[in-house]
């Protein structure tokens, strides 16, 4: 058997899924209040917060995840220092969550979106008649009935989030996949790590799965 296989490099590698799935859980956060706001404005009637909106959902859709890490990790220090003269330095672990939740924040607009529309008009109707306010019943009514609508695509997203944490591993960031390249360059075999890192990823995205069947069911009954 394979040096590599010992409860120290497994606990090592463990560590770093403890990170991937906390820049996940945090992304998703994130994004989900940018997502909100972002739906709000698409949804309203002004044209300048329709067309920011949707200048956002377009950039961060339509460009690569990697280039949105390295461009907060390398282009805003530079963009920071030509502006004030002074260096910055970017905490890779900052940067993946930001960058994370900027890209996650686009695609949960449009969830967020869809599922604010996909609420029965009479409910919008009824709290007009009732004279509740906008943000009251964005918050106590709309808001919790569209998330019933969106949880198997946000679960998705997390998924997603969760995968793509990976890619941090390009600045420098100790997550699951740099973890494993690490392992890989002390025992000079890069095939086990990787399939090790491989193994816990399925099994943090078939967890997540299993758990958000578990939560659509017990909604299910309670509707």
């Amino acid at each position: 058997m394979s040096d590599i296989f010992t409860a120290d490099n497994l606990k090592f590698l463990i560590q770093g899924a403890g990170i991937s799935l906390l820049l996940a859980l945090g992304a998703v956060a994130i994004g989900c209040l940018i997502g909100i706001l972002l739906a709000a404005a698409k949804l309203s009637h002004s044209k300048v917060l329709h067309i920011i909106a949707n200048i956002y959902v377009e950039l961060f859709r339509g460009t690569p995840m990697l280039l949105q890490i390295l461009f907060f990790y390398l282009g805003i220090p530079v963009l920071y220092q030509r502006i004030t003269g002074t260096r910055m330095s970017a905490n890779p672990y900052l940067v993946g969550l930001l960058a994370l939740s900027f890209n996650s924040g686009a695609y949960q607009t449009e969830l967020i979106r869809s599922g604010i529309q996909g609420v029965d008009k009479g409910q919008w109707e009824a709290c007009e008649t009732l004279g509740i306010g906008y943000g009251t019943m964005m918050k106590e009514i709309i808001l919790p009935q569209a998330f019933r609508h969106i949880i198997p695509p946000l679960v998705s997203e997390f998924i997603t989030l969760i995968k793509d944490s990976s890619l941090i591993s390009s600045i420098g960031a100790l997550e699951l996949l740099y973890r494993a390249e690490v392992l890989g360059k002390k025992y000079y075999d890069y095939l086990d790590p990787l399939i090790m890192a491989g193994i816990i990823y399925l099994i943090l995205t078939i967890i997540t799965s299993w758990l958000s069947k578990k939560l659509e069911r017990r909604m299910a009954v309670s509707d």
